[in-house]
């Protein structure tokens, strides 16, 4: 069965979608099946998995509404080897339909339950913003990876994000825990954030990966190609952290 993480902070610009496909790329490079979910209606992780948005019959917009299921909504990524549950502008609208029905921070749990013993790993790419878009990414979940930079106010959402999750665990999701924190767009160079790097060390302990990604151009230039940077420039420094995280990632997993 599929291990279902969220990629989630609730602080904006920190590179969640970076982290999500990059780390799908890297999982599918070291044989895993992968399953990318989009929950964002911006469809940033869409269009870097070399998906166009626009072009989508179905969208993961049509399985929180029950009108598809995830077999017909996926598509693959040749070019970087998983499984892509898209999103358009559409998602914007399901904010305000799902409100009004049953078991709405539900469905996307439900609907991957048909599909999980297909895959080794499904990963979500939440929304910044507490949305029922990112409850119902929370509720499908057993873990999230929370991508931080090591600087003074990402310890400050950190702090947020660690609360609304005791919450959605003690209301709506017992299997969810935060399986460890990411640190990217990494600076030895910078005092600070080698401060704070420490910081989240000593305060988390081994729930802070070991793998740290570095600030590398290359990662940033890679959506604009609508690739992931380990596809886009595998010998890129920050592809093969990715390559690295995705190997640790595995050896976690299988320690649970």
């Amino acid at each position: 069965m599929a291990k279902v993480f969220c990629v989630a902070n609730q602080k904006g610009g920190v590179g969640k979608t970076t982290t999500t496909v990059n780390l799908a790329a890297g999982l599918a490079a070291v044989g895993q099946r992968v399953l990318m979910i989009d929950l964002d209606p911006q469809g940033n992780a869409t269009m870097g998995s070399g998906v166009d948005k626009r072009g989508l019959q179905l969208t993961v917009y049509d399985v929180l509404l029950e009108s598809a299921s995830v077999a017909e909504a996926r598509v693959k990524s040749e070019k970087c080897g998983y499984d892509v549950l898209g999103a358009n502008r559409e998602l914007a609208g399901a904010e305000v339909e799902l409100v009004e029905l049953e078991r709405r921070e539900k469905r996307l749990r439900g609907a991957l339950a048909v599909v999980q013993a297909e895959y080794d790993f499904v990963l979500i790419d939440c929304p910044p913003s507490l949305s029922m878009l990112t409850l119902n990414g929370l509720c499908a979940a057993h873990g999230v990876v929370v991508p931080m930079q090591c600087e003074y106010f990402a310890l400050e959402g950190l702090s947020d994000l660690v609360n609304t999750i005791k919450q959605v665990h003690a209301n709506l999701n017992k299997d969810l825990a935060i399986i460890g924190l990411l640190r990217v767009m990494y600076d030895p160079r910078i005092t600070l954030q080698q401060q704070v790097s420490d910081q989240l060390k000593a305060h988390f302990g081994d729930k802070v990966f070991d793998t740290v990604i570095p600030r590398n151009v290359r990662l940033a230039e890679a959506p604009s190609y609508g690739l992931p940077g380990v596809v886009f420039d595998p010998a890129a420094r920050g592809s093969q952290a990715f390559v690295e995280f995705a190997r640790e990632m595995v050896q976690r997993i299988q320690r649970l």
